[in-house]
């Protein structure tokens, strides 16, 4: 057997193979505990930039170009993904995935801690606060790229009959983060109410946590050599390849296409809350929990029970069409509002609206990642998943730069809803064709 021709690795080997469950469990907490942090940065993150927006740019809050200035400080973060999923996947498949996960959750706690100092900045600071804010949100993005790379742990650990359900713990670990961490948002707030600058802290004292338990804990799960270890980093051909590869183009496009219309909505939401709603700072975070519970017992529940009878591709085709419903509803709740129109009939149908949104695309994300997955060469999975990560980033770069334009544009803020409606729903022709590529069989799984 190969083990006896290679000595050097039998131990790792079989220690990797000896317990997957514990690593998936391991990386599940530490994608979890950082994740907490990205939960209770967000949803504050357009109202305070939106904040120090206004005092720098001439008009105030009615400024048109307002909009894109503040969609570029929410782009930033996935700017820097976008950059370094690829290169951090592609070094986690040379030197093995621990050392990377552990530098991104170390990056976190640096510039988690630098979006609290900007928070503390009063209005005549704007100029500045506005500039250290792009910085800790580009460095975090540099630093969150790693999530291809605790996708790649993911794919080390599972077969490929059972690697969506191991995509589908990524996805709760988002749902689980999403729902707490605003949670714990709006506990720091009321726990602080004159300093916002608390969230940036304690996001960062979490991702210290997930650090120190990540490096105790994590075990590594890429040992063998080969092709993968002698690839230069950043690879241009290596992408050309992974576009060009049957099925797993078209599932790029599919995943890029559809997060560009969510990242619309991910966007405007916190500046939706405020306009529609009225809501305050602290029950904006209210909202956003609500998002992630939706995401959380989706993906974390109903997806896993019903990948054992369904294909990824049915699950990306009903994402895909409760997507685009749940974009059209937002766009409705608008509408409402612009003609104003009684607070419950709002609230009603932006929950609804929500809810469907969120669970077509806590069907749609996992599809898409195992699928990616299954149709790559097991040596550059990590390789693959980065691309694929960054073709979400990409798409989070011009969902939030788009989205937050047509907002500021629009007085009655439909366009962003009617525009990523339609976008996400544009998909829907190329899914025959991923799922020829995948051989015969029914829709049920047998």
């Amino acid at each position: 057997m190969q083990d006896f021709e290679t000595p050097q690795l039998e131990e790792p080997i079989s220690q990797a193979a000896a317990s997957p469950r514990s690593a998936l469990l391991i990386v599940f907490l530490v994608v979890f505990i950082d994740l907490l942090g990205f939960g209770i940065v967000l949803p504050l993150l357009p109202l305070i930039g939106d904040t120090y927006v206004s005092a720098v740019i001439p008009g105030g809050k009615e400024a048109k170009a307002g909009g894109a200035v503040l969609g570029l400080l929410m782009s930033s973060f996935s700017l820097m993904q976008f950059v370094f999923a690829p290169i951090w996947g592609r070094i986690s498949d040379r030197i093995g995935r621990r050392p990377i996960l552990m530098l991104g959750l170390a990056g976190s706690v640096v510039f988690y801690a630098l979006f609290g100092v900007a928070s503390e900045m009063d209005a005549a600071h704007a100029a500045t606060a506005l500039a250290l804010l792009f910085v800790a949100r580009l460095g975090a993005g540099v630093a969150g790229a790693t999530i291809s790379t605790a996708q790649a742990v993911i794919a080390d650990t599972t077969t490929p009959e059972k690697r969506k359900h191991g995509m589908a713990m990524i996805g709760a670990a988002f749902g689980i983060g999403f729902t707490f961490g605003p949670l714990i948002g709006f506990a720091a707030l009321e726990l602080f109410p004159s300093h916002v600058g608390s969230l940036g802290f304690v996001a960062s004292a979490l991702s210290l946590l997930a650090f120190v338990l990540g490096v105790r804990l994590l075990p590594e799960t890429r040992h063998a050599g080969g092709p993968a270890a002698r690839r230069q980093w950043l690879n241009f051909q290596g992408l050309r390849d992974t576009l060009r590869s049957p099925t797993v183009g078209l599932l790029v496009m599919v995943f890029f296409l559809a997060t560009f219309g969510f990242g619309q909505f991910e966007a405007t939401l916190a500046l939706l809350n405020k306009d529609n709603l009225q809501l305050s700072q602290r029950n904006n975070f209210l909202i956003f929990a609500y998002v992630g519970l939706i995401l959380m017992l989706i993906q974390g529940l109903v997806y896993r029970r019903l990948a054992r009878r369904f294909r990824e591709e049915t699950f990306m085709a009903i994402g895909i069409a409760l997507m685009g419903l749940g974009m059209a509803g937002l766009g409705a709740a608008t509408w409402l509002a612009d003609r104003q129109a009684a607070f419950s009939p709002i609230l009603a149908t932006m929950l609804v609206s929500l809810a469907v949104a969120v669970t077509g695309f806590a069907f749609l994300t996992p599809s898409v990642q195992a699928l990616s997955s299954r149709r790559s060469d097991p040596a550059k999975q990590g390789e693959v998943l980065g691309v694929n990560q960054s073709a979400s980033a990409m798409a989070r770069i011009l969902g939030p730069l788009v989205g937050l334009t047509l907002y500021k544009l629009d007085p009655a803020h439909l366009l962003p809803y009617g525009v990523g409606a339609c976008l996400i729903l544009l998909t829907l022709p190329v899914l025959p064709a991923i799922r020829r590529g995948s051989g015969p069989g029914l829709e049920l799984r047998t």
